[in-house]
């Protein structure tokens, strides 16, 4: 325990800032990795290894919802699976800063785990919404598009934010960090995937679970547009 203790203690003084990110993974999905990266420090993991158990989490979660039909058991199974791969996700980085810094591939890997989560993900509730139709009341092929369009917003935004990190210039060393915004943070809560994975646990609702889906998906559809132009904006004026 003391081990753990030393580590959450150095890791409260390591965090990434708090500007750009929701609430919820500000006030629930960091703190969380940050009791797990100390876990994993006390038990000699490297980044690596949290980041494939958040995969296997995570990829657990994905199979059953494309292999099982709808019910509130399996609901709230993927949704746990999910929250606690995210928190794994987290944890990583943090693993890495605690153990003095990562490494050029483990970033690499963390960010092709997010992109195949992301993509699996979407493609096993297309799955679902096809093997299961009569439960999820998909009976309509156009029902099929939501997870596409679904998938092509979260992973456009994924990897433009991405991209757009890469690209901006850094702040001088020494500069102070911008304070986070609160509201911001709250406006941020319906594309924050912890919140996304919130709607797991209508899954044995059936159609309520579809809609609630679609419901997200138009949103994450606003967002990505909202985002491409501010994104452009700011990298206007940035010259290479």
């Amino acid at each position: 325990m003391g081990r753990v203790g030393t580590a959450l203690r150095e890791l409260r003084g390591a965090q990434k800032s708090a500007k750009g990110v929701s609430l919820y993974s500000r006030f629930v999905n960091r703190p969380a990795g940050r009791y797990l990266a100390a876990g994993s420090y006390a038990l000699g993991l490297t980044p690596n290894q949290v980041t494939l158990i958040s995969a296997a989490f995570s990829f657990a979660a994905v199979a059953a919802v494309a292999l099982t039909g709808p019910s509130w058991a399996l609901g709230v199974a993927v949704w746990a699976a999910l929250a606690v791969g995210f928190a794994f996700d987290s944890a990583d980085g943090q693993l890495a800063r605690l153990r003095g810094g990562g490494s050029a591939a483990g970033e690499w890997l963390d960010h092709v785990v997010d992109a195949a989560k992301l993509t699996a993900l979407h493609s096993c509730v297309l799955i679902a919404f096809h093997r299961f139709p009569e439960e999820y009341g998909t009976t309509a092929d156009g029902w099929l598009l939501v997870p596409l369009g679904f998938q092509f917003a979260a992973v456009v935004t994924f990897f433009g934010g991405l991209l757009t990190e890469k690209l901006k210039p850094r702040p001088a060393p020494g500069s102070p960090a911008a304070a986070p915004s609160t509201l911001r943070a709250v406006a941020l809560l319906p594309v924050d995937y912890g919140v996304f994975c919130l709607v797991f646990l209508l899954l044995g609702g059936g159609e309520l679970f579809a809609w609630a889906y679609a419901g997200l998906g138009a949103v994450a559809a606003l967002f990505l547009l909202a985002f491409l132009a501010k994104w452009f904006r700011e990298l206007s004026a940035v010259r290479r």
